[in-house]
């Protein structure tokens, strides 16, 4: 029985991990990805701004992190608590130029 769960554990393993999509080149896709292939693939932006001479600026949030917190629990030995570490949001920023090529990216944490 042990062996069959570990059997079972290893292949979900697996394949979660085989599911996983590649990190994403971003360096390559200067220069000939448009906006409208950005919203096709990340879905509408959560800010964006255009510059007056026509270049547009896009935010996602690629990841939501958690505020930090505390939790208490009892073992047959006492209380124990502990405080969650707070992580951060990640973004991804990426610049258009005014034809709607990509022009530059950047990743961040906030």
């Amino acid at each position: 029985m042990k062996r069959l769960f570990g059997l079972v554990a290893f292949l979900a393993v697996f394949l979660t991990a085989c599911a996983t999509n590649p990190k994403m080149d971003w360096q390559s896709r200067v220069g000939n990805y448009t906006y409208d292939q950005a919203v096709l693939e990340l879905g509408p932006p959560d800010k964006e701004a255009q510059i007056t001479d026509g270049t547009r600026v896009a935010e996602w949030l690629t990841y939501r992190g958690r505020s930090g917190g505390a939790w208490v629990s009892y073992t047959r030995h006492g209380w124990i608590s502990s405080m969650d570490t707070p992580q951060p949001d990640y973004y991804l920023r990426l610049t258009f130029e005014p034809n709607g090529k990509l022009q530059s990216w950047k990743k961040y944490v906030k």
